[in-house]
């Protein structure tokens, strides 16, 4: 039962419903902390020096120093994998726990690290696609780094579902950024164009994983800005994340992408991601 789950807590592996933190938490009350998200298969971290790469760079960001070494994370994580599923760690530090609400950081205090792991679960729109609309990205400008402060995300991913659609597709200034929840690719006469990273998006995984196997199966890609005019008239469009990996989407602000189903190269790199997954197992 979800109770009995077994989660780590600032040192201690305890049931979830036995871990708790202070209602001083700085993550509690100015969401004043980063997480990750690491897949793993069969007990195996997918990608995890990078995993713990972006964590580094989400942790400078806010000016937090990372409170263990990559092996001391190795060690924390890899008693909450069984071997037998396919799961994914939810890793969060904040700050810590303050005597006093104050905007300024607390002097000599220690981070609140928290992990937990469950099951990845199959999504319902992998292999039909999605549909997904587009709206104005309202969001801060450090995207790039992976904070808790996930309000502005929330917010638009639930106008998408509001509008009978999975996926919010955000805009800035006349570019594609990302989604609500996920990076964006689209297929644009015949190449694989995902937006470059910078301060506006955040520097996915499962992102460059599809990049690198792109180039080493030699199918044309690149790291480009996507106007919206562009992302509109795409043959393909893709949302990925670690947990979903690669979603056709095949329906774009009530119009169909292309002829609205999941396209030749989504089907070609599927297949490439899941071997991919497989030779490292």
């Amino acid at each position: 039962m979800l109770e009995n789950k077994t989660v780590y807590l600032n040192g201690q592996y305890l049931p979830l419903n036995e871990a708790k933190i202070s209602v001083m938490d700085r993550g509690f009350l100015f969401g004043d902390g980063v997480y990750e998200v690491i897949p793993a298969y069969h007990g195996r971290l997918f990608y995890l020096r990078q995993h713990l790469e972006r964590l580094d760079n989400s942790l400078a960001a806010i000016r937090l120093a990372n409170p263990h070494t990559r092996e001391q994370w190795q060690a924390i994580l890899a008693p909450l994998l069984d071997a037998g599923q396919n799961q994914y760690i939810y890793l969060q530090i904040t700050r810590g726990v303050a005597v006093k609400r104050d905007h300024a950081f607390p002097e000599n205090i220690q981070p609140t690290v928290f992990a937990m792991c469950s099951n990845i679960m199959p999504f319902a729109g992998r292999d039909a696609g999605i549909k997904a609309v587009t709206m104005d990205d309202s969001r801060w400008k450090l995207c790039n780094a992976k904070a808790i402060t996930l309000l502005a995300n929330i917010l638009h991913r639930q106008e998408a579902l509001d509008q009978g659609s999975a996926e919010a597709i955000l805009v800035r200034d006349g570019y594609v950024t990302e989604g609500a929840a996920s990076n964006v690719f689209a297929v644009i006469d015949g190449v694989l164009l995902t937006p470059p990273k910078g301060h506006d998006i955040l520097p996915g995984i499962t992102r460059d994983v599809i990049l690198e196997i792109a180039q080493t199966n030699h199918i044309a890609c690149r790291e480009e800005a996507i106007s919206l005019a562009q992302f509109k008239s795409a043959e393909e469009i893709w949302v990925t994340s670690s947990t979903r990996e690669i979603i056709p989407v095949v329906e774009l602000d009530g119009q169909p992408v292309a002829d609205g189903k999941p396209g030749p190269l989504w089907q070609n790199m599927d297949q490439l991601f899941q071997a991919y997954k497989q030779s490292l197992s």
